[in-house]
């Protein structure tokens, strides 16, 4: 299998947005994990992608703005909330590299319930909170449905300086131009497009989950292997352009 190399820039560009958003205020937490641990959490046709031979488990928290369809404008309220998703690193048998959702919390229900129907994405919804003083940013999340309730996220970092050239894990873990998910009797692929990640060094200041223990990841207790954030980029989502 020819598995696609890691590019900044989407090789697979969205010819047509379905979806559109914007995510800001990102923090990545990442643990490496064992390859032959994750591979039973992954959908039928995909396995672990991994770099040096491991991959990795990630916690990302951001705020969800302009959350749209079909190239209009943000639905008002509804299309901005707070959002904490615990992620895994997949490529399929066309050599796609992606990311698989384990669990994604989000504070406003109807996203929560429209995502799980129509894409079967584990979204949950939860009291969520990102609050931002000078360069700290604290995120909150507490699962109100469909449980375990047991299943909350605190953390807090500081954001460093920016990054110029990231490494190669760096783009490993934030150039991802698709997520897969079973939905509808079989694996799936979307596409995703979007500027190149601006980066940022941080620092972990405070970390209490339970999210990864409720998304079948117990025992990562160990400090992250990476921090980083990014103020942001906008999103399409959608079918691809063909040659």
């Amino acid at each position: 299998m020819d598995v696609e190399e890691i590019t900044t820039e989407t090789v697979r560009p969205v010819s047509r947005a379905v979806l559109g958003q914007r995510w800001t205020d990102l923090a990545f937490l990442h643990w490496a994990v064992d390859p032959e641990r994750v591979a039973p959490l992954l959908p039928p046709g995909t396995v672990p992608d991994t770099v040096d031979g491991v991959t990795y488990a990630g916690v990302i928290g951001f705020r969800m703005e302009r959350f749209g369809f079909l190239g209009g404008p943000g639905v008002p309220y509804l299309g901005t909330f707070c959002e904490t998703n615990v992620r895994l690193y997949s490529v399929d048998a066309q050599g796609r590299r992606a990311v698989v959702f384990r669990s994604l919390e989000a504070e406003r229900l109807i996203p929560v319930l429209v995502a799980r129907v129509s894409l079967r994405l584990p979204y949950m919804w939860a009291r969520m909170r990102l609050t931002r003083a000078g360069e700290e940013l604290s995120y909150v999340s507490r699962r109100r449905w469909p449980g375990p309730r047991t299943a909350t996220n605190r953390m807090r970092i500081r954001v460093g300086e920016p990054i110029a050239e990231p490494t190669p894990l760096e783009h490993f873990l934030t150039a991802r131009w698709g997520l897969h998910t079973r939905a509808w009797g079989r694996t799936r692929h979307l596409a995703n497009d979007h500027p190149r990640w601006p980066l940022h060094r941080a620092d972990l200041l405070d970390l209490d989950d339970t999210l990864l223990a409720a998304a079948g990841l117990p025992g990562l207790d160990t400090p992250p292997a990476s921090v980083l954030y990014s103020p942001g980029v906008p999103v399409t989502f959608g079918p691809v352009t063909t040659p």
